[in-house]
C-alpha cells in the first residue's frame, strides 16, 4: 500500500515542483526564483523610493509585506550594488548612489527627452539665459540637463558638472525640501566650504536660509557659488508631488541683477510646470488599472 501511495504521489510532487524528476533540469524553477527575487528587491526599492524620509528594515517588511530577514537580506545585496546605502547610524536606509545615477540618465536621455529639450530651449529663449535642471546625487547636485543661452560670454558647467548644495540655489532648493530630521542628518555631514566670501557657512545660517525657501518656494545664489554669478531655481514636482528635481537660470551678474533673475520667475514657475506635466503623462498606470 505504501509503494502504491508513493507511485501515485510522486509524479503530483514532480509537476508541482516540490520533486524533480529523474533527469529533468532545474532551470525553469531556478528562473522563477531569479524572477521572484527580482520583484522582491524591486518591491524594496520602491518603498525606499517612495518614503520622504529614510526608513528601517521593519517598515520596508510592514510596506512590502515581506518578512524582516528576507528585508535584510535583499537590503544587504542592494547596498553592496550601491542601489542603497545606509544613514549614518547604521539602521535606516536611503537610495543610494546608483539609484541617482539612473536617475539622471533617464533624465538625460529618457523617451520624453525631446519634449523636456523644446521646453527648456523655449524658457531660454524667452528669459535669455542659460538654464538647468540639477538632481541630487550623494551630498552633492549633478546637473543633469543644460541648455545654453545665446550670449558669447557663459560659465562652463556642462551636464554631469557636480556642484555643491550648501552654496547653490538648487542645492538649497533640494534641502530646503527634505524633512527635518533629514536635513538635520545631512547638514551635520556636509562640507560648508565657502566657495565665495558669501557662500553659508555655518549649520545655523543655512537652516535660517531654507526656513525662508521653504515660505517663499524658491531659492536664490546671489553669489555664493561662483563670484560674479547669480542664480535662481524652483522645483519640478514628481507625478506624487515631490521634489523631484530643481529647475534654474543663472548669468553673470554684470548682465542680469539677483532682481532681474526674481523677476523671471513666472517663466521659470511655468517652464517647472510643464516639466512635472510631461512626468505625470508619461508615468506608468498604477498596477491594476
Amino acid at each position: 500500500m505504501m509503494e502504491e501511495a508513493k507511485a501515485k504521489t510522486e509524479p503530483e510532487l514532480r509537476e508541482s515542483g516540490g520533486m524533480a524528476a529523474k533527469g529533468s533540469k532545474k532551470q525553469p524553477k531556478v528562473a522563477r526564483d531569479k524572477g521572484t527575487s527580482f520583484l522582491r528587491a524591486f518591491s524594496v526599492l520602491e518603498a525606499v523610493v517612495d518614503s520622504n524620509s529614510p526608513v528601517t528594515a521593519s517598515y520596508i517588511s510592514k510596506t512590502v509585506g515581506l518578512p524582516v530577514a528576507t528585508v535584510h537580506r535583499l537590503c544587504k545585496m542592494l547596498v553592496e550594488q550601491r542601489l542603497l546605502q545606509y544613514e549614518i547610524d547604521g539602521k535606516r536606509l536611503l537610495s543610494g548612489p546608483r539609484m541617482f545615477e539612473f536617475a539622471a540618465r533617464i533624465l538625460s536621455g529618457s523617451h520624453y527627452d525631446l519634449e523636456r529639450r523644446i521646453i527648456m530651449e523655449a524658457l531660454v529663449e524667452e528669459i535669455g539665459e542659460t538654464c538647468n535642471i540639477s538632481i541630487p546625487d550623494g551630498m552633492r547636485m549633478i546637473y543633469a540637463e543644460r541648455v545654453e543661452s545665446h550670449w558669447p560670454l557663459r560659465v562652463q558647467l556642462p551636464a554631469g558638472t557636480h556642484v555643491p548644495m550648501h552654496c547653490t540655489a538648487s542645492g538649497k532648493l533640494y534641502l530646503s525640501h527634505l524633512d527635518s530630521a533629514t536635513a538635520d542628518r545631512i547638514l551635520k555631514r556636509l562640507d560648508l566650504t565657502k566657495h565665495t566670501p558669501r557662500s553659508i557657512a555655518s549649520v545655523k545660517k543655512l537652516k535660517a536660509e531654507l526656513e525662508e525657501i521653504r515660505k517663499r518656494g524658491y531659492a536664490t545664489d546671489d553669489e555664493e557659488f561662483i563670484e560674479g554669478l547669480v542664480a535662481v531655481a524652483v522645483p519640478i514636482m514628481d507625478p506624487n508631488g515631490r521634489f523631484c528635481a530643481g529647475l534654474a537660470l543663472h548669468g553673470p551678474k554684470f548682465r542680469i541683477t539677483l532682481d532681474g533673475a526674481i523677476g523671471r520667475l513666472p517663466a521659470l514657475r511655468r517652464a517647472a510646470k510643464q516639466i512635472g506635466e510631461l512626468m505625470r503623462n508619461h508615468a506608468p498606470e498604477p498596477a491594476g488599472q
